[in-house]
This record gives structure tokens, C-alpha cells and sequence, in this order.
């Protein structure tokens, strides 16, 4: 059983030059070439880490640089998406939101239908039990996804959804 500690320290360790190579690979193999924009965007994501829609993605990057248009945010996480760096992943809100790839244990979402907010959990007994039943149909997984829909804790507190006054 590893540990998992979400603290984004700036350790340039393995999982970075891999991360870089997987790029370098695939841009080579597609006749992309690596412009600045492109690696600020791309470190400006995996720096941020978390659940990113495109446009918060660019805002992020108009900090450093204002002439980054929506548009190549938006071809740079398609190409990242593309070779396996990040996850395309949509929360029902219809906005589609990045999250990094590299490095990460798999994950499920908790996501909050009141406040839209999204908590990653991991469970080694659901990976199990997933393996499990999928052996048992005779499938062998090569990905999935697993989103538990419900109202947060604070929702739970305001008492959810506000109810139609109608008690007379």
C-alpha cells in the first residue's frame, strides 16, 4: 500500500524527463514542432495540477504571457490528451476539464450536483473488485472511469437543493 501526497513540489524527478520524451515523441512522429507557447502551456498545467477547463488553463498562461490565444491552449491539451499526458474528463457540467496523467495512480471522482465540487478518491479494494469482476465476464480492462454523483458535505449542510416554499 503506497501513500499518495497531493503536494506539488517542484521535484524535476523521472516522471518529468519521461513526461517530456512522451511529448518529444509524439510531436516528432505528428510534424509538431515545440514552440514556447506550447511548453508554457504545458508546464503551466502540470504545475497547477487538479481539474483545469481549457479556459481556466489560459487564463493561468495570460499571466505570463498575454499573446497566448484560447486556441492554442486548446490544440496544446488536445495534443496532450492525445498522447496520454492528460485526461479529457467531462463532470456533467458540459465544460471539459484536463487533468494530468503523468505519474498519477488512478483515481475516481466524488462530484457534488449542487456545487459542481470534484474530490478524487482512490480505493484499492474497488480497483480489485473491478479486476474481479471483469475476469469473471472475461474482459480484460484497459481503462475506465468511475464518477459517484451526490451533494457534498456543505450541500448536505444547507440542505441541498432549495425547496419550493408550498408548506401552507
Amino acid at each position: 500500500m503506497t501513500t499518495h501526497h497531493h503536494s506539488h513540489s517542484h521535484s524535476h524527478g523521472p516522471s518529468d524527463k519521461d513526461k517530456d520524451e512522451v511529448l518529444a515523441r509524439y510531436m516528432a512522429q505528428h510534424g509538431l514542432k515545440s514552440t514556447r507557447q506550447r511548453s508554457l502551456i504545458i508546464d503551466t498545467f502540470f504545475e497547477v495540477g487538479g481539474h483545469l477547463s481549457v479556459e481556466e488553463l489560459w487564463n493561468k498562461v495570460r499571466e505570463q504571457d498575454t499573446k497566448v490565444s484560447v486556441a492554442t491552449v486548446y490544440r496544446t491539451m488536445k495534443l496532450l490528451n492525445e498522447c496520454g499526458l492528460a485526461h479529457a474528463r467531462n463532470f456533467g457540467d458540459g465544460q471539459t476539464r484536463y487533468e494530468a496523467a503523468a505519474g498519477r495512480e488512478h483515481h475516481d471522482h466524488l462530484i457534488c450536483t449542487s456545487c459542481g465540487t470534484i474530490v478524487e478518491f482512490e480505493n484499492d479494494r474497488i480497483e480489485t473488485l473491478q479486476d474481479a469482476v471483469a475476469r469473471k465476464h472475461g474482459f480484460t480492462v484497459t481503462s475506465h472511469k468511475m464518477e459517484l454523483y451526490g451533494l457534498c458535505r456543505e450541500c448536505q449542510l444547507r440542505g441541498g437543493p432549495p425547496e419550493p416554499e408550498s408548506e401552507a
